[in-house]
């Protein structure tokens, strides 16, 4: 008798034990940038592509690959899977801190030429633009990068990213480099010095280094600058919230936003199969709604899942694309670490 009490306990300590490791399971943590972008993402992908698997998905904000590094590098365990530009998972990718992705299980087969990489499922597209202040220029804001460093022509406060992702490069475009050799320059620490060098000359006139989208976007509706690099969608959505903000797609600089896994997670199999739902071309059509960021899926577009007039607001519609510079994940893969301390000291001095 005792024997078969020991047993039935045995029995419901194991399911217990199996329950709790599968509820356990079944939970996924996903970090993003906040503001009007992760609200997108969160209405319009996460919670949609978790309750049709039947998952617990919990959101929180990050500051960026540099947390990647720090969770990984440290042995903690904080998040199972991260949103990022696709040049910032490059570096991460090089650095050995991340889950190389398993295209058997997620699908990109409909995905744009170069929208994802071995490490980074690539989600949106984006573009990196200058922005201008409607009240102080008009109509006649800076519409070229040449612009925005021609502080004679266009006199006013500029704000620039505390990163240097998409930073450089429109430092180099200012200084009259062609479009298809930005990153032939860019090559070497004497490039990146040139286009510092190019930055500092207007480094009196940055009142802001913005640290996040919801910050720049901020800063054009409460009027603090008069002009700011940053992402396109941000703007439109302060636009439609009564910014007095304009840009010109001749200053975009396109790059993609995709999903990657840090090496180690401990529900790497799950954050998989999250990562394959979320690529589906409904969840991005339904993105797309909340902020003019342009789906990876072509799907997309030949399901007719998106109004032409919105898609007329992507980056990557071939009207807009054709007036931008692509962002080389090679180039972040090789130079991104160097450039960025580089970067932030020049920043500091």
């Amino acid at each position: 008798m005792m024997k078969g009490l020991r047993s039935v306990g045995l029995i419901a300590a194991t399911g217990l034990a199996l329950s709790s490791t599968t509820a356990f399971a079944e939970e996924l943590r996903i970090v993003s940038w906040g503001g009007a972008y992760q609200k997108g993402q969160s209405i319009g992908i996460f919670q949609p592509a978790a309750k049709a698997m039947g998952i617990t998905v919990k959101e929180d904000t990050y500051g960026g690959i540099s947390d990647v590094k720090l969770m990984v590098k440290s042995g903690a365990d904080k998040f199972d899977i991260f949103s990022s530009g696709a040049g910032s998972c490059a570096s991460g990718a090089a650095e050995g801190v991340l889950e190389k992705l398993d295209y058997s299980i997620i699908d990109v087969s409909d995905h744009l030429p170069g929208m994802y990489s071995d490490y980074c499922a690539g989600a949106d597209i984006f573009s990196v633009v200058a922005a201008w202040n409607t009240e102080t220029y008009g109509d006649n804001g800076p519409r070229t990068w040449a612009d925005f460093y021609d502080v004679e022509k266009f006199p006013g406060t500029r704000a620039m990213r505390n990163k240097v992702d998409a930073q450089l490069e429109t430092a180099l475009l200012a200084d009259g480099v062609p479009m298809d050799q930005i990153y032939e320059v860019l090559n070497s620490e004497a490039g990146i010095e040139r286009a510092l060098d190019k930055i500092r000359t207007i480094k009196p006139h940055i009142a802001v280094w913005w640290s996040s989208g919801a910050q720049h976007a901020q800063l054009m509706k409460d009027g603090e600058v008069d002009m700011t690099t940053g992402w396109n969608g941000r703007f439109d959505v302060a636009k439609d919230d009564g910014a007095k903000v304009a840009y010109d797609w001749r200053t975009g600089i396109m790059d993609w936003e995709g999903y990657g896994i840090p090496k180690g997670a401990k529900n790497k199999d799950l954050a998989m199969k999250y990562i394959a739902e979320m690529m589906k071309p409904e969840y991005m059509a339904e993105f797309a709604k909340y902020i003019t960021y342009g789906p990876t899926n072509g799907k997309v577009y030949e399901l007719g899942l998106m109004e032409d007039s919105r898609a007329k607001m992507m980056p990557s519609h071939p009207d807009n694309a054709k007036h931008q510079l692509t962002l080389s994940t090679e180039w972040y893969s090789k130079w991104r670490t160097i450039a960025a301390e580089m970067y932030t000291e020049m920043m500091t001095e």
